[in-house]
This record gives C-alpha cells, sequence and structure tokens, in this order.
C-alpha cells in the first residue's frame, strides 16, 4: 500500500528530526479510515502517526462537533514551538476583554496538556501567532441573539511565522473559533513534536442558540471543581449553557445574601454550599468558556429543606410521599401566605444580582394536588376567599396565582421582562397553556419525544427547549432507590441515542421555534465521584447535534466522537469508555463502526 502524494510531501518537506522515532507503528489513510501497520526502514522517513493522519483522513479532520460551513485543511503540517504562542491584534489583549484574556490561557494550557509526561520535544519549531479580529468586542452577554460564529484562517507568513486569524462578530464566536484552532494542534508521538496544518480555511456557526446542560447539585453536592470541569467540557464541544438547578426539597446549599437562613438551615453541612464567590468564580470560568450560567429557583414544588423556621412550606416530608410529591422528601409553597412573594423576591434579587443572568429558570414542575388539597388551611382559604371548589381546575388556578405573582417579583428585581424558562407540567397542557403567555415563557420539554404537549406548543407559538427524558435525561438506567429494580426512567441512553435525537424530527416547519434542547443530569444517584462519567462523552454527542445538525447518521460520527472522549480525558474531564482501545487503532475494522456492521 502506497502513501498518498500528499500525505507523503507532508513529512518529505515540513518534518525535521526524522531519525528517531519513538515507537513501531505508522498509520495511513485509506477510504476515510486510518490503517495501522508496522514501520519498515522504507517508510520511517514518511511515517504518519495518528493525529497526522486522521487531520487528512476525513473532510473534516478529527474536528468536533463538525463545522457548517466551508472546511479546508490543507495537505501539509508544519511544527509548532508550543514556547512561542503570541496573541497578537488589539482586539485580543485589550484590557476591557477579560473574558477573551482568559479564552486564550486556556487555549495555551491546552496545547501543554496534548503531551505526556515522558514528552521531550526538540528545540526548534514555528512561531504561532493568534490573531481575533472581532466585529463588536464589546459584546459581553451571551444572550439567545448572540451571534457565535467564527472564519479561522491558518497560513505561513514570509518570514516563516505560523498566522492563525479568527474573525468573529464578539468574543464568543472568538473563543469557538480558539477552540477550533486547538483541535488542530496535535501532539506527534512518533517523533515528539508538536504539529499544526499550515493552510487552513473554515467557516462555523451553530444551528441552535441553546445548547445546555442541566445539573442538579440540590439532591446530591457537587462541588465547585467539578462543576468547572462540567464547564471545561461544554466548551470542547461548544454547548453554551448551564442550567443550574441548585435548590430542591433535599437541600438548600446557595447562600442568599438576603435570606441566609436558608442555607444555614437547608445546606447539607456548612461545607456543601455556594457562596457568593463560588457563584462569581464559576460564572466567570463559564464566561470564558462561552457557557451562560442559567439559574434555577424550582417553585412552587421542590421546596423544603431550609424553609423550616417559615410557615410557607407545606407537606414537609410528609408521609406516605406517594400521596404528597413525586420523589421524598415532600414539600412545597403555600401561595396563600402573602409574605411568601416577599421571600422569593428577596431571593431573585439575589440570584439577579450574582449571576447576572441573561434567563432565568423557574422552574414549576410536578406540583402535586394531593398536597394542597390535604392541607385544611389552604381548602378553607380557597372556599372562603376566592369561592373556589377542590377540583384540579381549582388547584390550577391557585398554582396561576403563585406563578403570576412570582413572575411580577421576578420582573421587578430584574427592572424588565426577562426570558423565563418553565418545564412542561399541568400549566402546560392543552385546557390551561393560555395561563402562560408566549411572549413570556419558554417551554422545556422533560417528557417523551411522542408528547402531544410537543406540537400544541409549537402550533401555538411557543419557544422551546427539548429536554425527552427518552433520550436526554443522562440519570436513567441505573438502580432504584425509591423502590427495587432499575430507575424510572430506564434503559440507560447510550450516545448513539443521543446524536440521533435530532430536533428537526419533533419541529417538522416550526423548527425556528426550536431554541435547541439540554441534557438533564439530576443527582438523586450521583455526587461529585460520578458526575463526569455520567455527562461525558454523551454531552459531547449533543453538542453536534445543536451545532451541526447533522444529517448523517451516528456511525458517521463515531472514530471522530472517539477522538473527541479523548480531548475530554486530556482536559481532565473522566470521561466514559466507548468502546476497546482496539477500535481506536483499527478503525477500519472495529465491529461497531462502518460498513462492517451495516
Amino acid at each position: 500500500m502506497k502513501l498518498p502524494l500528499a500525505t507523503y510531501i507532508l513529512f518529505v518537506v515540513l518534518v525535521e528530526n526524522i531519525s528517531a522515532l519513538n515507537g513501531v507503528w505508522r498509520w495511513e489513510c485509506s477510504n476515510n479510515y486510518c490503517q495501522k501497520t508496522a514501520i519498515t526502514p522504507e517508510t520511517e522517513d514518511t511515517a504518519l502517526s495518528l493525529p497526522a493522519c486522521r487531520i487528512f483522513c476525513s473532510d473534516v479532520g478529527a474536528l468536533w462537533p463538525k463545522p457548517t460551513g466551508n472546511v479546508y485543511l490543507g495537505s501539509t503540517l508544519a511544527k509548532v514551538n508550543i514556547n512561542s504562542i503570541d496573541a497578537m491584534g488589539l482586539n485580543f489583549e485589550k484590557a476591557s476583554h477579560p473574558i477573551m484574556t482568559g479564552a486564550m490561557k486556556r487555549f495555551k494550557q491546552q496545547i501543554n496538556a496534548k503531551m505526556p509526561q515522558r514528552a521531550k520535544l526538540a528545540d526548534g519549531g514555528k512561531t504561532l501567532e493568534i490573531t481575533c479580529i472581532l466585529a463588536n468586542p464589546d459584546i459581553t452577554k451571551l444572550t439567545l441573539e448572540t451571534a457565535e460564529g467564527y472564519a479561522l484562517t491558518i497560513s505561513e507568513t514570509s518570514d516563516g511565522r505560523l498566522n492563525a486569524t479568527i474573525v468573529a462578530d464578539n468574543i464568543f464566536g472568538g473563543r469557538h473559533g480558539l477552540e477550533t484552532l486547538n483541535q488542530l494542534v496535535i501532539y506527534d508521538d512518533l517523533r515528539d513534536e508538536v504539529l499544526m496544518p499550515n493552510d487552513v480555511s473554515i467557516t462555523d456557526e451553530p444551528a441552535f442558540a441553546y445548547r445546555g446542560i442541566s445539573l442538579d447539585t440540590a439532591r446530591n453536592y457537587i462541588n465547585v471543581d467539578t462543576i468547572k470541569r462540567t464547564l471545561d467540557g461544554m466548551a470542547s464541544s461548544k454547548l453554551n449553557s448551564l442550567h443550574w438547578h441548585i435548590t430542591d426539597s433535599h437541600s438548600f446549599p446557595y447562600v442568599s445574601k438576603s435570606l441566609p437562613e436558608l442555607s444555614m438551615y437547608g445546606a447539607y453541612s456548612t461545607k456543601k454550599i455556594y457562596t457568593a464567590e463560588d457563584v462569581a468564580e464559576i460564572v466567570a470560568y463559564g464566561l470564558e468558556r462561552g457557557v451562560r450560567i442559567i439559574p434555577e429557583f424550582d417553585a412552587p414544588a421542590h421546596v423544603g429543606e431550609g424553609w423550616q423556621n417559615t410557615d410557607f412550606v407545606v407537606c414537609f416530608n410528609a408521609k406516605p410521599w406517594q400521596n404528597y410529591c413525586v420523589e421524598p422528601p415532600c414539600g412545597q409553597f403555600d401561595p396563600t401566605k402573602d409574605k411568601l412573594y416577599d421571600a422569593i423576591e428577596a431571593l431573585y434579587g439575589d440570584m439577579l444580582e450574582q449571576f447576572d443572568p441573561v434567563i432565568f429558570h423557574m422552574g414549576g414542575d410536578e406540583v402535586h394536588f394531593g398536597c394542597w388539597n390535604s392541607t385544611d388551611s389552604i381548602v378553607e382559604w380557597m372556599e372562603t376567599e376566592k369561592g373556589w371548589g377542590r377540583s384540579e381546575q381549582d388547584f390550577v388556578k391557585l398554582w396561576d396565582l403563585f406563578q403570576n405573582e412570582s413572575l411580577t417579583r421576578l420582573y421587578k428585581k430584574a427592572d424588565k421582562q426577562i426570558p423565563v424558562i418553565m418545564w412542561t407540567s399541568t400549566l402546560t397542557q392543552k385546557e390551561y397553556l393560555e395561563l402562560l403567555p408566549k411572549d413570556k415563557y419558554i417551554i422545556q420539554i422533560w417528557t417523551t419525544g411522542s408528547d402531544p404537549q410537543i406540537s400544541n406548543l409549537l402550533n401555538n407559538g411557543y419557544k422551546v427547549i427539548l429536554s425527552n427524558y427518552d433520550a436526554l435525561y443522562f440519570d436513567c438506567g441505573f438502580a432504584g432507590w425509591v423502590t427495587d429494580g432499575n430507575n424510572w426512567c430506564s434503559p440507560y441512553i447510550g450516545w448513539q441515542k443521543v446524536y440521533e435525537n435530532r430536533p428537526a424530527k419533533f419541529a417538522g416547519d416550526k423548527k425556528a421555534q426550536v431554541l435547541g434542547a439540554e441534557a438533564a443530569l439530576w443527582t438523586e444517584q450521583v455526587d461529585s465521584a460520578s458526575v463526569d462519567t455520567r455527562l461525558w462523552p454523551r454531552a459531547s454527542a449533543l453538542g453536534e447535534v445543536l451545532w451541526t445538525e447533522p444529517t448523517g447518521s451516528w456511525r458517521d460520527a463515531e472514530q471522530r466522537f472517539l477522538v473527541q472522549r479523548e480531548r475530554l480525558i486530556e482536559l481532565g474531564v473522566n470521561s466514559d469508555a466507548l468502546e476497546p482501545e482496539w477500535c481506536w487503532q483499527y478503525e477500519e475494522n472495529c465491529p461497531t463502526s462502518g460498513k462492517f456492521n451495516q
């Protein structure tokens, strides 16, 4: 088998110091697969490492997510001096742009992480200059309207340096361009060198504006370092929204400036809290990675711990729990308490000040009418104050009263009509949908992909976010905890199902109303020790679905996905293994890939 001409030129012209190879294997590109063969005296001068082969063995190399526009990667690689990587251009280094400065710092850290500890890089290599040209450099808010596209070009200058130029509307597009550039810089393990293509042109922009992960930190506490690793993983796949389910009936770890007693009584311990400093650190860390943090205060259900010393919560830890909530411990706000709304307003104010969010999540799922119906004071108030009965429609009215007053308080503290997300629930059913105006609410769908609510919401003009549990609940497929057997949403969801869960399948001609999707990780059976493996690399599959909107099957993406998993490992994200390493090195023969199994 002969090397492709472009591959031969690549190493004869550009690679130096090739006499002492560190391995006995080389790779050749054939039929869009990198094939493993032994190095011989005749082939050692042109031997390709596996990372080098992968860059040129398909139309997009090993980039993840796959770019949506033009991709040209040339045919040659150049050696990079990793001690000479410079950010050029006034836009890039202005002190008013710490987000981009932080993104550049991260870029350099990623390059260093590519090399094993045993690496002994030879001297030499070309200086890499990075120029970032931003049309609107003062945009620092990542809204649903923010342009995240970029163009990346790489070329050699007349004096022998490498120049990578990123052109984008704003720092978020610029950051995505850096992420792609990072994926094009490889460590060649045959020669202990860092290489990158020297003739590149890529244009790219996302298909969907909302590309998210929902992380529950209340059922079990998730430490700050684990949350930051989650943001690292999100950045690597160009996911841009971390929906933080920060409180629940189980615990209240969020330290409110106005209501500090909530975390004093509601946190699992004084060590398991999120202070204002923690929140600020996480928000800044996310922005440097192109991720907005969206706080959720779920109500009127999913409340309990922390509120014990108020009279705002009913059915607190009521038993048997099945009569009062969907999982223990129970707890639900009493909407008839006027002072409750003052407390909610204060809490909203703290969250808005600390998170500075562009979107707010109000939860609103799994309200249990049996709880309210079992509370004499609530039933009496409904009858005497409102003349209501005890039917479903009457309890919907009570819920609507709570929701309207809470929304009023949120708008008051925000001093504007901030976009609000709510989960699908009884309120989003056809007969009650008018209670949630479509100009105020975005609906997040957690039921199955076949739920008729989806088409009803779209037909009524609502914007939606998909989190259908049959493909995007990453806690599914483990042992039950409120019963024996498996948990309620089993079986386990593989990355292949995530990849095939395309928004267009649900939306039809209403696709413009689908803002995107979000993978959810509920943590009844997860804590800091297991978040990484539950999320990754499956969430990377969602990243490509939402950035690229691919038309091919998961099989077409499999080899690039294996590469992406290795990138996550390099970042320190403990991403789950997908296949034997044999599939990584013999990709044309692996039983689960390509034409072999079709």
